[in-house]
């Protein structure tokens, strides 16, 4: 007989559901058909590196927020990254960005196209309805993706990056913030 008790179960559930979710944020609309998003899932070590970050960065700039996230994310089971590039998707007439077209945002690299966070918000969305029809609790946190832009897990060419903290438990973890 194999038995598998309840900590096993909710790792493989939540692993599988980050796994589902990555999938999800991939295959989520981009404009024009072009993807420059980037996604990974952090576990155990690499998590509490994470963990770390953010609460060195509660320190250095007062951010009593950073550590509020950090300690939800200590109790989360994992947590998904998503970010994305700064590259314009090519238009010939477009200027949301504020230039004249896609050739002129090309001489400042550090400004978003317009496209890249939409892109990332609807890849997120994607993301966390998987996690809500699974029934994971999770917690979209800007903090993680600060902590974790410093921490060279992703391309350099990746200047936004948000994380979703995933957790299994009797209450959600998230709720009472």
């Amino acid at each position: 007989m194999t038995t598998l008790n309840e900590q096993t179960i909710i790792r493989q559930t939540v692993l599988n559901v980050a796994q589902s979710m990555v999938a999800a944020a991939i295959t989520a609309p981009k404009a024009k058909g072009i993807s420059h998003l980037h996604s990974c899932i952090v576990l155990d070590n690499d998590k509490q590196a994470v963990i770390e970050k953010m609460r060195s960065l509660a320190q250095e700039f007062s951010l009593p927020g950073f550590e509020r996230d950090a300690q939800n994310l200590e109790n989360a089971d994992a947590l998904v990254l998503l970010g994305t590039d700064l590259e314009p998707i090519g238009l010939k007439f477009c200027g949301m960005c504020g230039f004249e077209n896609c050739e002129a945002k090309r001489q400042h690299p550090h400004i978003p196209c317009v496209f890249n966070p939409g892109d990332l918000g609807i890849a997120l969305g994607s993301a966390v309805s998987v996690a809500m029809d699974n029934r994971i609790d999770n917690r979209i946190l800007y903090s993680a993706g600060q902590a974790v832009l410093r921490m060279n897990i992703f391309p350099s060419s990746v200047k936004i990056i948000y994380g979703v903290a995933l957790s299994v438990s009797k209450k959600n973890i998230f709720f009472d913030r």
